[in-house]
Formats: C-alpha cells, structure tokens, sequence
C-alpha cells in the first residue's frame, strides 16, 4: 500500500441553507476544495461522496454522477456511500484505499447532506430510518430516545451526572464561537443547557446535535504526487467497525464495540499508540456519545467518562483537545458531510491554520460513528509519513 496524503481541503458554512440547493453545496465545497490544493481538475481520477438520506431529505439519488457532473470531473468513476451517520468517513476511507492500492492516483471525497428542506418531524423520521426499522423506529424510539437510554444507563451504572453531560456541551459551544463555519457561535453555560427543553430524559435540546444544511470536501493524492505540494499531511490508519443495529440486541448499552475495533485497525495501521494523538474529534450527535466515545477509545476506563470532562482534560490545552472547532454540537451535523468535516478540521491544525490552532500537534483521529452505533469509522493522520 502507498502513502497519502490529503492536499486540499474545504467546506460550506454549516447552517440552514435556505437559498442553496444540494447541487450548490457540492459544487461550493469541491470547487474550494480544488483550488486549495492547487491541482488541475484533470488530475482528480475519481470521486467519492458520503450522504445519508439525500433522496428523502432533497429528492436526488444518484449523487455520485450528480456530484461528477456538477464539478466537471466526468466521466471519471463517481461512487456514493452511505452508513448513516459515517457516510462521509465511508467515503473517505474508501478513497484512501483507492489511491493507497494504486487504483489512482488522485482523488475527491465529498460529503453532503440538506436536510432542512422538509419539516423537523420528518427529517427526525428519515434519521429514524439509520436504527431498525421493525424493532425501533416503527414504535417511535428516535435516536434522542436511544441515546436517552444509554445515558440513563451510564448514569445509574456509574453515577455519571447531568452535570457532567452538559459540560460536553459547554465545551464544544466553547470551541465554536471561532469557527466561521459554525452552525452555533456562542458560548452556553451548564445551566443553559439544564434548563433548556427536555428532548428524551435524561437528554435536553442542548446535549442533541441540529438538523442541518452543508457539505465538505477533501483532495487526496499518493505520495509520489503529493510531494510537490506545499505542506500535506499524511494519512497513517483508517479502521471500520460494526455492530447490532438494534439497540436492544447489544451486550452493553454504555460501550460501543464498533469504535474499539475501528481503533484497533487504524492504530496498527499507523504504528501508533492512543497517547500519541494530539486532538480528537469525536461523534458528539448527543452529549453522552462524547463520553462514552473517550471511554471506548481507551483515555479513561470505563465508566470515568464524566470525570474526565469534567476535569478539564478534554479542552484546548487540556490533555487531549477534543471538538476543538465545536464538533456536531456546535459546529453542526449536516450528516453526510459530517465525517469529512471532521477531517478537515484535524487537516487544518496539522497544517497550522486551525481557528482555534493548538501548539505544534503530531498526531489526529476522528471517530464518526453511523446510528446508535452499528458503524464506526476511525482515520488518523501526521504532520509526517510513518
């Protein structure tokens, strides 16, 4: 397998889109995304597009010709994947491969996702449709309600609090106030979101992720390539896990196997320890996934979750820097755009232009996670080749 290396980057305000369609997305993040890598559009070999429900949310399938032809690219292969929640690190991942294998040597990966064109209860019912249908979403159990329950759980087996929850929140508002893209810029207190509306007990508006409009986009190309431009940074790993879909069907409800084994394949892929990272960013589509996520990935054991936020280790300048731009919660959660925007983000602070840019990082992994965790993906990068 080749080296690569991500060389250009960029993605759309995320928001309520109101003025935009699904086409205007794609064609705003891909194009910026050419431009900063300065390649020539007849160099890009293939096309890769992560979006969840694009057919229910914005009547279009067929997004891969949609996203080729939109960006002039064709007629290069264009590929759409779709893993809920993680349809955009599936794309990724599976552009990794495609250049790392030699099939070429470079490409696009988009992720994309319009979902405030309809109403909000039918938007929470197409992404009802990522858990089972028969034995979850047919009696009404969304995914605030299967997120309620691992909370609840987590709380009556390990005494993990509101508190602690909320402080999640508070921390990725925190971030986010920077960030220009951001859905959400301002900070909010543990109180707010204590007070804020009850969505599923224990859950409260402020620990649940937006419905949102925006897409993202990322270059990849093989080392050979990539060596003549400015300052790439290097893909070391990627992993992909799975699990039940239902809920229900699943040993714990406070773990996440998905996630551990997605880390097991891209740590050995990179030849690099969980310490060695510099900053995560994690799937926080409910403040209790950030916990549990720190957890499964091995920065606490099992269970101390709560403390570990609540000691602070997870804020800029704390032991790991977590969401460091406002992660889903802030920054917002356009689904299928979601996984490469976290990319882009550990990119731009491995490159130096972060809004929120940490002292000298090494080492960055994404986790982004599909339903209530039946798909996990992990990717991790460096300033350099290993």
């Amino acid at each position: 397998m080749r080296n690569v290396a991500i060389v250009g980057v960029s993605q759309t305000k995320f928001g309520e889109h109101w003025d935009k369609s699904l086409r205007d997305l794609i064609v705003e993040a891909g194009n910026a995304a050419i431009n900063d890598s300065g390649v020539e559009r007849k160099s890009i070999q293939s096309l890769f597009i992560g979006s969840m429900s694009s057919g229910r949310y914005a009547g279009q399938e067929h997004l891969g010709a949609l996203a080729a032809d939109s960006l002039r690219l064709t007629p290069i292969p264009a590929t759409r994947f779709e893993g809920a929640c993680a349809s955009g690190s599936l794309a990724f991942r599976n552009a990794y491969i495609d250049v790392a294998s030699g099939q070429h040597d470079c490409a696009i990966v988009l992720g994309v996702e319009k979902m405030t064109d309809v109403k909000g209860p039918e938007a929470i019912t197409s992404l009802a449709a990522a858990g089972d249908q028969e034995w979850e979403a047919a009696i009404g159990l969304t995914f605030a309600g299967l997120y309620a329950l691992m909370a609840r759980k987590h709380m009556h087996d390990f005494g993990t609090t509101r508190e602690q929850m909320a402080m999640v929140s508070v921390n990725n508002h925190k971030n986010g106030v920077a960030n220009k893209y951001a859905q959400f810029q301002m900070p909010i207190t543990v109180q707010d979101v204590l007070k804020s509306s009850l969505v599923a007990d224990p859950l409260r508006l402020l620990d649940c992720s937006p419905l949102t409009d925006g897409a993202a986009a990322i270059v990849l190309m093989s080392e050979e390539k990539a060596k003549r431009i400015a300052n790439p940074v290097w893909i070391l790993g990627s992993g992909q896990g799975s699990d039940t879909l239902a809920l229900h069907d699943r040993a714990s409800f406070t773990e996440m196997p998905a996630t551990v084994v997605a880390a097991k394949e891209a740590l050995k892929g990179a030849d690099v320890k969980i310490s060695d990272m510099s900053l995560l960013e994690v799937h926080d589509c409910f403040s209790i996934n950030e916990l549990i996520a720190l957890e499964d990935l091995g920065f606490c054991r099992k269970g101390e979750g709560g403390k570990f936020v609540e000691s602070g280790k997870i804020a800029i300048g704390g032991e790991i820097p977590v969401n460091t731009t406002g992660g889903l919660k802030a920054g917002g959660h356009p689904v299928g755009a979601t996984g490469v925007r976290q990319i882009i983000d550990i990119v731009r602070q491995l490159r130096g232009d972060s809004c929120n840019q940490l002292k000298n990082p090494e080492y960055g992994m994404n986790l982004n996670v599909g339903g209530s965790g039946a798909t996990a993906v992990i990717n991790i990068f460096g300033k350099e080749m290993k």
